[in-house]
């Protein structure tokens, strides 16, 4: 199954999908020394995203998060791919500085058909995610 969105950031990963149905604020959200989500309350919260596609809905937060991202970069503890419904600039800029590959536009509907431990390839010049 090939799911279609925009390019943000190009690259092309394959890995497993790790999902949350809530934004993320990367600073203060997540611990970028061992890329787990901590953020009380989230749907994530404990859940290791490091080597992950990590998917969910946008980024919320400080502009400090795209450090945060390009932190965890160069500690070996970053997603591999990010998938969104909608990017927000931080966020973005955050994959850019880091050379993570980064798509959007991927609709509700879209998200909906992946889950949890899915094996994907991120085709993201082509803004192409295909579930394998």
């Amino acid at each position: 199954m090939i799911l279609h969105g925009r390019k943000i950031v190009g690259g092309l990963v394959e890995g497993e999908i790790i999902l949350s149905k809530d934004p993320v604020s990367f600073y203060g959200g997540v611990d970028p020394q061992t890329g787990t989500i901590v953020e009380p309350g989230h749907s994530l919260n404990g859940k290791k995203i490091s080597g992950k596609v990590f998917v969910f809905p946008t980024g919320k937060g400080s502009t400090v998060g795209s450090y945060v991202i390009y932190r965890m970069k160069k500690l070996g503890t970053a997603p591999v791919a990010i998938i969104n419904v909608e990017t927000e600039s931080i966020l973005a800029t955050g994959c850019v500085i880091s050379e993570i590959p980064l798509i959007d536009k991927i609709s509700e509907e879209s998200i909906n058909l992946m889950k949890d431990g899915m094996k994907v390839k991120v085709r993201a010049d082509e803004g192409i995610i295909e579930i394998l």
